[in-house]
């Protein structure tokens, strides 16, 4: 609720503060926890912006334990069900490759 009060008033310094206060709490277990953790990170989404949760996101998606894979890839699924055409932006620059190109031009972008 903190987060969603001040989104848009250049508190974004203490937001992304208290981000880090509130991210490490996304490995709990208790079914109340997750629930005001997933709250606290669609607030935070608002006022932020999904790109600043993505790039906190894409460190954990290919982790070697499952049980912390599985947690990022459920921050990334509500990212990308809530916020899936700004998060285009903020996917990692990929170079090419000999045949494979992955160059996104301006077109593509607004596609």
């Amino acid at each position: 609720h903190l987060a969603l009060g001040v989104a848009g008033q250049g508190c974004e310094d203490a937001l992304l503060h208290m981000l880090n206060y509130v991210w490490p709490n996304i490995f709990e277990e208790s079914p109340h926890v997750i629930q005001a953790v997933f709250d606290a990170l669609q607030g935070l989404m608002v006022a932020l912006g999904p790109n600043v949760i993505l790039q906190y996101t894409l460190q954990g998606l290919y982790h070697p334990a499952r049980k912390i894979r599985d947690v990022y890839w459920r921050v990334f699924n509500t990212l990308y069900v809530y916020n899936s055409d700004a998060l285009v932006a903020g996917y990692p620059h990929v170079e090419d490759e000999g045949d494979n190109m992955y160059a996104r031009t301006t077109f593509e972008l607004f596609i």
